[in-house]
């Protein structure tokens, strides 16, 4: 491969295994980046590896990397900077919420949700803030549209608390990050034709909790992963070095038509 949006950057991408996460390392691996992933699935995340190899794109793998371990996730940037010596974009993928109706929600699944939305964002960018400062990097936090839209039909509290924070996170490391170069932005998709959502149509069809969001799309259909990825690409690239503090929402129109 040559030439490419990305060529010659060093990519860290959490959450390679599958849905979003797979579709954006092959992507970012055919506009020329070394897309440094990781993953708890080892096998879902070889089976990225594979699919990347085969297009002809660079990748390595880190798989199981527990990014809710602070310590996990310095080992895997420490690990890249040995490699590479140079981290150009990070880009925070991976997410695992527990859904259920806020009155029901247990502490456990509402700290796990955090955890595992919020922390692991923040720690990421922590941990990559001065190897992004030394190259003026960029960082793409992948948000959702419950961080700023209520669902009647979606149980998501915590959810939605933890996605509202990366929203106001990557606002606040924007500004900070002027200091160094560094610009943070993020993408909020709405629902994304992903292996749970497709799962839950799958079992409750046309009564899918879902349904009355995509019933406001352009296309009246889950959104194609793609998109979100093309989006994230335009963030990380330099045809955005001008750009930082934004929120671009990938959401077929959902949460603009009523």
């Amino acid at each position: 491969m040559t030439g490419g949006r990305l060529q010659g950057k060093v990519v860290l991408l959490t959450g390679i295994g599958g849905g979003m996460g797979r579709v954006t390392a092959r992507l970012f691996a055919r506009e020329g980046a070394t897309v440094i992933g990781c993953d708890l699935d080892s096998d879902s995340a070889a089976e990225t590896v594979r699919l990347v190899e085969a297009d002809g794109g660079s990748i390595e793998s880190s798989a199981p990397v527990d990014l809710s371990d602070r310590n996990d996730i310095d080992k895997w940037i420490s690990e890249t900077i040995s490699r590479h010596g140079r981290i150009d974009v990070l880009y925070n993928n991976a997410s695992l919420p527990r859904f259920a109706p806020f009155a029901e929600t247990s502490t456990e699944d509402y700290l796990f949700t955090i955890q595992n939305e919020l922390h692991l964002v923040w720690h990421a960018c922590q941990a990559a803030w001065p190897h992004l400062a030394e190259v003026g990097g960029a960082i793409v936090n992948i948000g959702s549209g419950a961080g700023f839209q209520g669902v009647r039909s979606l149980p998501q509290s915590a959810h939605a608390a933890a996605k509202g924070a990366v929203l106001g996170l990557t606002r606040q490391l924007a500004a900070e990050g002027v200091a160094s170069g560094i610009r943070v932005n993020c993408v909020s998709p709405g629902v994304m034709a992903t292996p749970p959502v497709l799962a839950m149509f799958k079992e409750f069809g046309d009564n899918a909790p879902v349904a009355p969001i995509i019933e406001r799309t352009i296309d009246g259909k889950p959104g194609d992963p793609h998109a979100v990825a093309y989006a994230g690409l335009y963030l990380a690239s330099d045809e955005a070095k001008w750009v930082t503090g934004s929120h671009l929402v990938v959401d077929g129109g959902a949460s603009a038509i009523m």
